[in-house]
């Protein structure tokens, strides 16, 4: 060697941190949020341990909901394929394609991921990172997956209380959508409903525009209003509507059901038999609320109210007067029920009003399939976070069962045919 030289050696990377991954997701290109996936990843080393993880943001940006993980290994070609590679730990465990998205959990705790702007896609982040978390190394590959909730040949038009409907050539049947005690207009769950074949209205009742502020005092003659509405529009086939509701939506569906006409079929998920958290009117009759005990709250170890038990009774003593009068509706019924539901006793209201579909495992919100559960968050009506209830996987099952289940009542019972 030559005085002020120096030999340097290189050293090959071994070939599983050499190789550099491709995650493709299939069917290629952007997907409606309710859509299965296939996700994938190739260039790997034969059964190198990795780690797959997917986050997304909504659109206030900070509240983010992941990432989840994933920790399968690739095959002996050095593929790794959600439907075929089991996950052996990480936010969820065995074959679950769908894992990646149920499984989300929110950055900030006691957030329910919901989408404002249906207009917009979640841009879902895919990542793998080499090695078996905690000890993941070195990004090996990423790609962004868009899911939408406006499908081809649907189109969003607002009205004073916001409607989105479906525009390929009509008429469909119609249906009114109702969300829970937060207030506000959601149209996640409405646009998607949108493209199997319907013409659905998103309805707010409260908290929304000019809309009043709270529930305390709601009249049944502003929701008879929307049904008119969307039976008079020239895409609605008629004679009657359906009715989509959750929560404190469901008794609002109930109560529509038995006092209005024009109602064909009612979908209640996890609805009570009896008006809560403010007077009902319609026409000179009204709906006391059902009375509350507070002394019958509980706390979980978390440290969230579990509300399970704080209603009375509407079997019993005057909280009878606040039983919706079921027996006058003319509509056909479908009712979806969490058994893990702990904001309130939705499997005994379902029994109570005669007809039920189980949904073992679920908690409180069923959502639109790939929707995560929310286990706990902030209560309107109570002011403090409670305990939602459910199991991750079997609500995730759940959900996608009852998003077969509804849309198969609403073809039955309110004609149209079933897309895609």
């Amino acid at each position: 060697q030559l005085p002020g030289m120096i030999s340097i050696t290189r050293r090959p990377f071994p070939a599983q941190i050499r190789m550099a991954a491709t995650v493709t997701v299939e069917p290629a290109g952007r997907c409606l949020w309710d859509e299965p996936v296939r996700i994938a990843v190739r260039g790997l080393a034969p059964g190198q341990p990795v780690t797959l993880r997917a986050s997304l943001r909504d659109e206030k940006g900070a509240r983010s909901s992941g990432p989840t993980r994933a920790l399968p290994r690739a095959d002996a070609t050095g593929q790794l394929d959600l439907e075929r590679a089991p996950a052996l730990g990480g936010s969820f465990a065995g074959l679950e394609p769908m894992g990646l998205l149920w499984a989300l959990e929110p950055e900030k705790p006691l957030l329910r991921l919901v989408k404002r702007d249906v207009q917009t896609p979640f841009a879902v982040q895919l990542e793998v990172l080499d090695g078996h978390e905690p000890e993941a190394g070195r990004l090996l590959g990423r790609a962004v997956h868009e899911r939408a909730f406006l499908g081809p040949g649907v189109r969003r038009e607002p009205v004073r209380a916001g409607r989105v409907r479906g525009t390929q050539p009509g008429p469909f049947p119609g249906i009114v959508d109702v969300f829970g005690a937060g207030g506000g207009l959601l149209e996640y769950r409405a646009s998607l409903l949108a493209g199997k074949g319907f013409a659905v209205m998103a309805l707010a009742y409260y908290n929304y525009d000019d809309l009043p502020k709270s529930m305390e005092s709601l009249h049944l003659e502003y929701f008879e209003e929307a049904v008119n509405c969307l039976l008079s529009h020239p895409q609605v086939k008629g004679p009657g509507v359906g009715l989509l509701g959750i929560s404190k939506g469901g008794d609002l569906c109930l109560s529509m059901a038995s006092f209005l006409k024009g109602i064909t079929a009612a979908v209640i998920i996890n609805g009570s038999v009896a008006n809560v958290g403010g007077a009902l009117h319609y026409k000179g009759e009204t709906l006391p609320p059902v009375g509350v005990d507070p002394t019958r709250l509980k706390v979980t170890s978390e440290g969230f109210a579990d509300i399970l038990d704080v209603l009375n009774s509407p079997l019993e003593g005057p909280d009878q007067k606040s039983f919706i009068p079921v027996e006058r509706a003319e509509s056909a019924f479908l009712f979806l029920v969490g058994q893990d539901d702990h904001n309130w006793k939705s499997e005994f209201y379902a029994s109570e009003a005669s007809k039920r579909l189980q949904a073992h495992g679920a908690g409180h919100y069923i959502e639109p399939p790939y929707f995560p559960m929310c286990l706990a968050s902030m209560h309107t009506l109570v002011g403090r976070p409670v305990i939602w209830g459910g199991e991750p996987r079997a609500h995730a099952m759940a959900q996608v069962d009852a998003w077969k289940q509804l849309q198969t009542f609403f073809h039955k019972h309110l004609g149209g045919k079933e897309l895609g």
